[in-house]
């Protein structure tokens, strides 16, 4: 008779060594196998016409579950951040399963996990998915690695038919006139489309006319957008990491040749032709929208609205004014649903959406997390991820994803790895693919006491939310007893709840068990009422940022260039002054120096640009030398992936 766990499933039973993550992967799903998909959303809660199998390992999850159990009470909600890591990673997605596994099949919870769609960026470049590691991990790791169920497809798709929109109407605005526009726009006199009379109520045109009922200058209003080329700032992306694309110029073919509008006759032709840029797709302000979105309405509301440059009067153009925003949210409707997966304990996961947290806000859906709070229950317990440190994961998570959300976490788990501790204390540089030096793999508690200070200081900042907060030292095999202790010592000396650690990549949900409960007495403990922003957004934009710059990163202060200076103005011109900020910055440092570890003092932020993201509802200041699409490295990832061609096994990854 096969053992099972405290909700019934197969006890998991780990080998030792443990295997490469995809090998636990496999041993899982042939040698104890998955959950039926629909059995485990049964399970869960979900009925059989909210969910979309994809597969047999995958199902997309209907938002009509929240709208089912809008009255029943939300579960605990807890956030999994990090310290400031290093090349390798410290196990946060791994420690968000781990701890989901724990709370569900050794205490016997009812538990969700809510992470990030991982993008195919890092899965072929150095840092690998983002399924979690060894025993904690989201099963077929292989299928959630690799296009799951089209999410980030289809936002690269959505994002590419606006950059489309965006060259093609400069094309033909550059070239014809008023007239000529609005005769194409509206040929025959054919009816406006729902759209564009979206931008008819916008100009104060009265919508219910017929396009020859407008005068002579509402209909130039109407067909002439009028950019200012200078003031665009939407770009192209794909979901690769390629530096080459960083800066590129479109429109040099020899079809892409205009004669200019107002030329006198016999002028020549003029190649139309721009300096842009590409973005990785998770940067991509699509993206942001589906993590932000509450529901398929609120997702054609801030597509639509998604600004992407300025008229040469200073007027935000909209997706919506270029004519896209329904079209967009069509290459969206599926996107909007989370998918749900399993670990390797069966613990049910919601996988769904996919920021980087240092170009981009950083964390999985509202929706994902509205979903599993309501599944759980009262009791339940709802484990979501905020992606790097947590001076931009969490801190992201609490004054953006939690503001428009209205959700109130109970607990911030912060892991911290001896490893990363050592590096902050002063320790040789970590890169990936490299061996350790001898410092990190031997005793070395000088480096680990002076390290310290990084979590320490993460810590202070969660609790200034006004949350409960225990720290994860996620286990290494190297680690020591009187390392452990000086790291479990230095956060109850910070106001941690508890320190724990965790062995959950190793042992699974039983390797987390004294973790999970740790989280459990903590949330017990919590008063949501104490729960509080950072900042109001009332504030200017510089106050905000100086705020983010002062209170989370520890800086004497924020310098702009012109740029920024100028960006300011335009933003709090056109009445997006009073939105939240997400600082783009590097993930390993508490400054903009990648290289000033611990905790780095006597610094400034310089912010180099800000990006408007009204659809999303934020503003983006990027600062320091951060690039919105990363590079390979010399050996990448992709050397090691390969395929069985005999079986269709996927090999080598990870």
């Amino acid at each position: 008779m096969t053992e099972t766990n405290a909700l019934g499933h197969p006890v998991l039973k780990p080998k030792t060594p443990v295997p490469s993550d995809i090998e636990v992967s496999k041993d899982i799903v042939k040698e104890v196998g998955l959950a039926d998909i629909s059995q485990l959303a049964k399970e869960a809660g979900i009925l059989d016409n909210e969910i979309y199998p994809w597969g047999i390992a995958k199902a997309k999850v209907s938002l009509g579950v929240k709208d089912r159990l809008k009255d029943s009470p939300d579960g605990n909600y807890v956030v999994v951040t990090g310290i400031n890591p290093t090349p390798l990673g410290e196990g946060k997605s791994t420690t968000t399963i781990g701890l989901a596994q724990a709370l569900g099949a050794i205490l016997g919870k009812k538990c969700f996990a809510c992470i990030r769609q991982p993008s195919q960026g890092p899965t072929f470049g150095i840092k690998g998915g983002a399924a979690g590691g060894g025993y904690a991990q989201v099963v077929p790791m292989e299928e959630f690695n690799l296009h799951l169920t089209g999410d980030i497809h289809a936002v690269t798709a959505a994002n590419n038919l606006l950059a489309a929109a965006i060259d093609t109407r400069l094309f033909h605005e550059d070239s014809q006139s008023d007239e000529a526009l609005f005769r194409r726009l509206c040929p025959n006199n054919k009816d406006f489309s729902a759209v564009m009379k979206r931008r008819l109520v916008k100009l104060g045109i009265d919508a219910n006319k017929k396009p020859n009922e407008l005068t002579e200058e509402e209909k130039s209003k109407f067909a002439r957008l009028d950019f200012d080329k200078e003031s665009i700032t939407w770009q192209r992306v794909l979901d690769t990491c390629d530096r080459h694309l960083r800066r590129v110029r479109v429109g040099v073919g020899p079809k892409e040749t205009i004669k200019p509008r107002g030329a006198e006759p016999g002028t020549a032709k003029v190649q139309h032709d721009r300096d842009t840029g590409f973005d990785i797709t998770v940067a991509s302000e699509v993206m942001a929208v589906l993590a932000l979105a509450t529901d398929l309405a609120d997702l054609r509301e801030k597509l639509g609205a998604m600004v992407v440059g300025y008229s040469k009067a200073g007027e935000p153009i909209t997706a919506d004014d270029l004519g896209c925003g329904g079209a967009l949210t069509v290459l969206m409707k599926d996107a909007i649903m989370p998918t749900l997966m399993q670990t390797v304990e069966r613990t049910p996961v919601l996988v769904h959406a996919g920021p980087f947290a240092n170009i981009a806000t950083g964390n999985s859906s509202i929706v994902a997390d509205e979903i599993a709070l309501k599944l759980v229950g009262k009791d339940g317990f709802v484990v979501t991820e905020a992606g790097f440190g947590a001076d931009i994961g969490m801190e992201k998570f609490f004054n953006i994803k939690c503001r428009y959300s209205g959700l109130k976490p109970k607990c911030a788990v912060i892991v911290a790895t001896v490893r990363a501790l050592k590096m902050h204390g002063g320790g040789p540089a970590v890169s990936a693919g490299k061996p350790l030096a001898t410092e990190y793999v031997q005793e070395n508690t000088d480096l680990v006491a002076k390290g310290v200070a990084n979590l320490v200081k993460h810590i202070q900042n969660a609790k200034k939310f006004g949350v409960n907060v225990v720290v994860a030292i996620n286990k290494f095999k190297t680690d020591t007893e009187a390392e452990i202790e000086i790291v479990r010592k230095a956060s109850l000396e910070a106001g941690a709840y508890d320190a724990v650690m965790s062995n959950h990549w190793a042992e699974g949900g039983a390797g987390a068990a004294k973790l999970a409960e740790a989280v459990q007495k903590a949330c017990e403990a919590n008063d949501e009422s104490n729960f509080k922003f950072l900042y109001d957004v009332n504030k200017s934009i510089k106050e905000k940022i100086e705020t983010i710059s002062r209170e989370i990163y520890g800086a004497d202060g924020v310098d702009y260039s012109e740029v920024a200076e100028q960006q300011i103005s335009q933003y709090e011109g056109a009445g997006f002054g009073n939105l939240p900020i997400c600082i783009a910055k590097t993930q390993y440092s508490f400054s903009c120096d990648a290289y000033a570890k611990g905790v780095p003092t006597g610094f400034r932020i310089f912010v180099r640009e800000i990006r408007s993201c009204a659809g999303a509802g934020f503003l983006y200041p990027i600062c320091g030398d951060i690039m919105t699409i990363p590079g390979l490295p010399t050996r990448p990832g992709f050397y090691d992936v390969d395929i069985d061609v005999e079986t269709g096994e996927v090999m080598g990854l990870f």
